[in-house]
This record gives structure tokens, C-alpha cells and sequence, in this order.
């Protein structure tokens, strides 16, 4: 997988239900603060540790959790060592390859702090500092706007204006989190590393061993795994890349688990998952299994195969577009699971029938009841009044974010957004984002080449133009002079001309005024200053129903958590991408067909499954030390061999990868990396009993470590000796 919603409390009511209602091990990504009042089902899963010590955020082992913006890491010694997935580390590891010294295919193992890279410009890691409760501050200022709009651009002030004074004091990055559809805000305040470096990362062939065959499947035998540092500056602060920065010293930082990881044992993650859509309207569900993921994964399908093609022409387009396609694939496997699932376990209908038993009951509500079943009418009205231009939306969407036209068009919008005071800006154009715009059009280097590009623009042309009237776009149209495939090869020749190609032009543009794009040449940039007022025409729609939807979606979200409360059931909120807690236990599952599925995979098994070609092509040293029975002390007992990727029956998401797996002590027993085929449908519809996750075991790690590729100096900052036993 490429893994690539808490409040306290939901709203004033729901937090004493957490503590009413027995929650599930399993089901449910709680916030650490709330740990404690589920502790009864934390200690009969088998916790060891006081559940308030995992609300403390700023103690051990919660301290040690990080986030990656996209991914979850962990520090694991006092020289700000930090581990994730290699599939994590996959962009870093993709900006430094070239097709000469490729490090996907061969790996890297830095000796040495100095030899250590940096992991792009735009790498981060950010450490929880502190979340605020500004639930009252958000939703009076909604409650004060006029109209629709003016709900959104209210949300969006005030935003901006808790944001710059979290970030007042340097080094710090703030985020405004809703919770539960605006029942509920929390401002996070987090330490935002700058400089992140790339330390070690296995072969592709162990990193990402089975590839997209095995992606999203059971069983696996996958070393997800790779390190990071974290550094700052002498003063120990936060800085950019400097080679005077220092290793970061984390207030804590795990320690791998001393005693062995076995079935039925607790295990629990603590992560960043990104989104799920559990309390979703079956309007909304079925409009994303009708159409965004079957059109999406489609789309996503061809250009697979469209870069694949050329990367087999030109070493250089699969070098420079391998982290794409990667992602690419992730999204469209994970999309066909979903599909799949959403079939076997009757989705459509357990929605629709969740649904009518909730306005059910809220018909016998009184005046309260009715208020919620009309704001569930009004979400229903904006879904389908955003439905009406899907296929545009999606089309011209991608076509403006595609390589060169991307970056004049993010370049122009920054230009147009510096005109005004920092705090009228839309968020993105800060002054706050300009380190992230330069960093994106500095790496883009790393990851464009323009014969490629040129085949992506002419795909989303070629989309474009079998839109039908209604969902053309009239700048887009007069731009492009024509309606068939001369227009488009007129356009592309154009736009061949384009100098934005160059990383020094990009960045000069980032420093030039409003004036200067109109009057430019350049047909990249022509491009964006012609499209850019339908984009905020857009926007400024999409806005609109926003703001509609800031009033009916707490109101309904609530009425729904009332309705769970009422037949005694546990309420947890969708996640968001902030920190959660997910725990259970290490176990397998059976498979609709009666196949048992047992929770560990072995050493040999890698063997067996290798085949010498991608992606089973494992190192012929992995296959000889597997021959040799050479386990380096790292077998376990009731195995008799070193487990590779074990099973449990955690509730994680996208954004869960690299988080840390940790045993009843809180120590790191593996990291989280996948779920099985039949879990990737719970984003929508919880399956307890096929939702599974997947993680590498921390012995496998150990053992490649030691046998495979070596790094005996991080396993000694690590507090591991050389060889297990020793």
C-alpha cells in the first residue's frame, strides 16, 4: 500500500459518550487524549502502559511519532535517526537517482553523517508541539457571516489569523484541523524540520520486493523500510539545508522491542492517517463508486502505460517519472480494491440503510429532528449541484497541474496573490508557502523532461476535447484556436517553446509581478494568464457550496452521532490527517473462499516466491543467507525462521505508512505499510472481519541490517548490537 478526525470531544455531548460506550479494539482512530477513558478495552486488549501516558504528547513513546506530510515516521535514537517506508522515502530516494547511479534498483547506505543526502527541498518532519481547542473563535465567526460565501471566506480569515499567531514564534508549523464536519476545531502547533537527509534505504528489490503485483495483497514479504535524519541548526532550531546544521535531539525517540511478537499479541499504531469518509451520505458514497473511482483508475491506467512506453525509449523519462507512476499505480489498485470490496460486502445498501434508519429516527425528533433531515436534503442538493461538471472539473484540473503548464499556472496565481496584504492572500500563496513554491519548482528538475510532458499535455487535450459543450471551457477553447487533433499539435509545438522547463527561470518567476506574466511571451505562461479568471471563477463557486455545506454537515454529522449515542454504539470521528490511535491484536483472518490466512510470513517464503526477474528479484546475498539458515540470532522461537511482514486487526488508512507499530511497552515492534485487499473498502464501511493490517516486523529490518545490506552504525545508534545475541 502506499498507505502514500480526532477532537477531544465531538461538540460538548459526545465527550462523555467515548467514556459511556465500550469501544472496540480495532475499529476506531482515537485522538491520545481520549485514551484514557477507553482504558478498560486498552488494557483487555493487553496494553502494558498507563493509558495516560499516551495522552501525554510530549512524553515517551508519543514524542518519538512524527509526521512527513503524506506519511508517518518515528524517531528511533537520540541523533534524530529517523524511521519510515522505503515507499515513504521512494521521492527522496527518486531525486537522487540518476540512470548512472540509480538508488531505487541499488539502495543507499550512508557510512557516515557526512555522506547522508539531502531528501529534496521540500522534505519535512514535523513534531507535535501543542493542539489548542478554538472551536468558539472558528464557529462564531462563521455563525457572524452573511451568506454562503461569506461562511467560507469567514472560516478562511480566521484560519489565517490563528495559523499566524501559533507561527509567531519561528521554526513552528500550524494547522487548523475540523473535526466531525465543523462540530469541532483544534489549531496543532508542530516543529518543522527543514533539513530531512536521506541515510539508508535497502535495494528496490528488498524495499519494494513484489511490487505493484503484490500491492495491497496478502501474504507479503516486502522491507518497507528506510532512515532519515533529522537536522537543524547549531542553535537547535529549525533551519533549511546547511551543511553547519547539526542531528536534531528528539525529546524521545523509541527503542526496538527486546521480546518476541507473536499471534493474539496487543500491538497499536500511532499515525497521521489521511481520510475516511465513514459518516459519509450514501449519495456521496455512491457517487464516488459509480464514477470518481472506476473514471479516475482508468485514467490513471493510461498513463501508466503511456510513461511506462516512453520510460522504455528513455532511460531518463523512467528515471524522473518513477515516483509518479508509483503513485499512479497505488491510487488505481487501491480504487479497484475499494470497488471490489464495496461489491462483496453489499456497501451501497449498508450505507442506504444506515442512512434511512438515522432520518428515521430523527423523524420522531421534534423540531431538532427536522432541523438535521433538512440539512441532509441541502448536502444532497450540493453534492448534486457539484456532479453537474465532474468530468470538467477533473479534465481541466489535471491538464492546468501538468509540468510546465502547472508551474506557470501556480507561478502566476502566486504573482497574483502577492499583490495583496499577506493576510488577504488564499492560503497557499502565503508568505509562509513561498519555501514550498520554490521547493516544487526547484525538484521539478528531478522529476520532468519535455518529451514527456508533451505526451501528458496532448493526453488531457485529447480528454478535453471529448468533453461535451456544456462542459467546455470557453478560455480554454479560445486558447487552444481549435476543436481536433491539429489544434492539438498546434498548441503542443506552442507550447514546446516554453522556456519553464529551466529551474532558474522557474525560480526567477517566483519574484515577478502581475504585469510581467500578462505581458510574457512565453506560451506556458500565456496559457495561465488565459485560464486564470475561470479558475478563481471556479473556485469562488465551489466556495459557495462550501459555505452551505458549513452549516449543514455539523448539524447532520451530529444528529447522526445522537442517533449512534441513542442505540449505545461508540462514535469515533473520520480521520483527518491528524495524530490517531488504532489498537488490537497480531492475528490473520479467513478468506470468503475459507482460506486461513495465518499472520506472519517467512524468510524462506521470500526465496520461494523469488523468480529472478521483477519485481521477485531478490538479492542473490538475501536468497544465499536464507540457504545458509544464517538468521544472525534473529529467529523466532515458535517460527523457527526470522518473520518477514506479520497480520493484525488495526483500523489505518493512507497517511498510516511508516507509522510505528508498538508492542504493550510501547517499544517498536514493525512498521505499518499496507492493508490487505479486503480492508481497502473501510475507508468507507468498517469490515472487522477482513480489515487487516499489514507491517514489516522490526527482526526482518534487523536481519537485513545485519545479513543483507549491511548498516552496522545505525544499529549501533540504535542500541542494537552488530549481531543479535552479542
Amino acid at each position: 500500500m502506499r498507505l502514500a478526525g480526532i477532537a477531544v470531544a465531538i461538540g460538548c455531548g459526545l465527550g462523555a459518550m467515548f467514556a459511556a460506550n465500550a469501544a472496540q479494539a480495532a475499529e476506531g482512530m482515537w485522538v491520545p487524549q481520549q485514551l484514557p477513558a477507553i482504558a478498560g478495552p486498552l488494557k483487555k486488549a493487553g496494553l502494558k502502559l498507563n493509558p495516560t501516558q499516551l495522552a501525554n504528547l510530549t512524553g515517551d513513546p508519543m514524542a518519538a511519532v512524527v509526521s512527513l506530510g503524506g506519511c508517518t515516521a518515528s524517531f528511533v535514537s537520540p541523533q534524530g535517526l529517523v524511521v519510515t517506508n522505503h515507499h515513504c522515502a521512494y521521492g527522496a530516494i527518486q531525486l537522487n537517482s540518476t540512470p548512472e547511479k540509480n538508488l531505487m534498483q541499488d539502495g543507499f547506505n550512508a557510512a557516515t553523517q557526512a555522506q547522508e543526502v539531502s531528501a529534496g527541498p521540500n522534505a519535512r518532519i514535523y513534531a507535535l508541539d501543542t493542539i489548542q481547542d478554538v472551536t468558539k473563535q472558528v464557529q462564531d465567526a462563521i455563525a457572524a457571516a452573511p451568506d454562503a460565501l461569506g461562511r467560507t471566506h469567514a472560516l478562511e480569515k480566521i484560519e489565517k489569523q490563528l495559523v499566524a499567531s501559533c507561527e509567531r514564534e519561528a521554526g513552528f508549523r500550524c494547522r487548523l484541523y475540523s473535526f466531525s464536519g465543523g462540530n469541532s476545531y483544534r489549531l496543532f502547533r508542530n516543529l518543522e524540520i527543514r533539513d530531512v537527509r536521506l541515510v539508508y534505504a535497502p535495494p528496490g528489490s528488498i524495499g519494494n520486493y513484489g511490487g505493484e503485483v503484490d500491492n495491497w495483497t496478502w501474504p507479503r514479504h516486502t522491507g518497507d523500510f528506510a532512515f532519515y535524519r533529522a537536522y537543524v541548526g547549531k542553535d537547535g532550531k529549525p533551519a533549511a539545508y546547511s551543511t553547519d546544521n547539526v542531528p536534531y535531539q528528539p525529546r524521545h525517540h523509541l527503542q526496538l522491542a527486546d521480546k518476541p511478537l507473536g499471534e493474539r499479541d496487543f500491538v497499536m499504531v500511532a499515525g497521521y492517517p489521511g481520510r475516511t469518509a465513514r459518516y459519509a451520505l450514501a449519495e456521496e458514497f455512491n457517487e464516488t463508486a459509480d464514477w470518481t473511482y472506476p473514471t479516475i483508475g482508468q485514467h490513471y491506467k493510461r498513463l501508466v502505460a503511456l510513461v511506462q512506453r516512453e520510460g522504455s525509449r528513455n532511460p531518463d523519462i523512467a528515471v524522473r517519472y518513477a515516483s509518479t507512476i508509483r503513485g499512479w499505480q497505488n491510487v488505481m489498485k487501491n480504487y479497484d480494491g475499494q470497488l471490489e470490496g464495496f461489491k462483496r460486502i453489499g456497501a451501497a445498501q449498508k450505507k442506504q440503510a444506515e442512512e434511512t434508519a438515522v432520518l428515521e429516527w430523527l423523524r420522531g425528533q421534534g423540531a431538532q429532528g427536522e432541523a438535521a433531515i433538512a440539512a441532509h436534503n441541502k448536502l444532497v442538493s450540493l453534492d448534486e449541484a457539484a456532479r453537474t461538471h465532474r468530468e470538467r472539473d477533473l479534465v481541466f484540473g489535471q491538464l492546468r497541474s501538468t509540468g510546465t503548464l502547472g508551474a506557470a499556472t501556480q507561478l502566476y496565481r502566486f504573482a497574483l496573490e502577492r499583490a495583496k496584504p499577506d493576510g488577504d492572500r488564499e492560503q497557499g500563496y502565503q508568505e509562509r508557502d513561498r519555501p514550498t513554491i520554490e521547493g516544487a519548482m526547484r525538484q521539478m528538475e528531478r522529476r520532468y523532461v519535455p518529451a514527456m510532458d508533451r505526451e501528458l499535455q496532448a493526453y488531457w487535450l485529447r480528454e478535453y476535447l471529448k468533453l461535451p459543450d456544456a462542459q467546455r471551457v470557453p478560455a480554454l477553447d479560445k486558447w487552444l484556436g481549435g476543436n481536433d487533433e491539429k489544434a492539438i499539435q498546434a498548441a503542443l509545438d506552442k507550447l514546446a517553446k516554453t522556456r519553464l522547463g529551466s529551474t532558474e527561470t522557474r525560480v526567477t518567476l517566483m519574484n515577478t509581478d502581475k504585469a510581467t506574466f500578462e505581458k510574457s511571451k512565453d506560451p506556458a505562461v500565456q496559457f495561465a494568464v488565459a485560464i486564470m479568471p475561470t479558475v478563481m471563477q471556479l473556485e469562488q463557486e465551489g466556495k459557495a457550496r462550501a459555505g452551505d455545506a458549513l452549516v449543514a454537515r455539523p448539524l447532520y454529522l451530529q444528529a447522526v452521532a445522537d442517533y449512534k449515542a441513542s442505540k449505545g454504539q461508540s462514535v469515533y470521528p473520520d480521520a483527518n490527517s491528524s495524530l490517531r490511535i488504532t489498537f488490537g491484536n497480531v492475528m490473520g483472518y479467513t478468506r470468503t473462499d475459507g482460506t486461513k490466512q495465518v499472520p506472519f510470513t517467512r524468510l524462506e517464503e521470500v526465496a520461494a516466491k523469488a523468480t529472478g526477474k521483477e519485481p521477485f528479484a531478490a538479492p542473490q546475498v538475501l536468497l544465499d543467507a536464507i540457504a545458509a539458515k544464517n538468521y544472525g540470532g534473529l529467529a523466532d522461537r515458535k517460527l523457527k525462521t526470522v518473520p518477514v511482514n506479520f497480520l493484525s486487526d488495526l483500523d489505518i488508512t493512507g497517511g498510516n505508512s511508516g507509522s510505528p507499530v508498538l508492542d504493550a511497552n510501547g517499544k517498536l515492534v514493525g512498521l505499518a505499510f499496507d492493508g490487505n485487499w479486503e480492508s481497502v473498502s473501510s475507508n468507507w464501511v468498517f469490515d472487522p472481519a477482513m480489515t487487516r493490517m499489514i507491517a514489516v516486523d522490526q527482526r526482518y529490518m534487523r536481519w537485513i541490517m545485519q545479513e543483507v545490506f549491511p548498516a552496522p552504525q545505525l544499529l549501533a545508534e540504535m542500541g542494537v548490537p552488530e549481531k543479535a545475541g552479542k
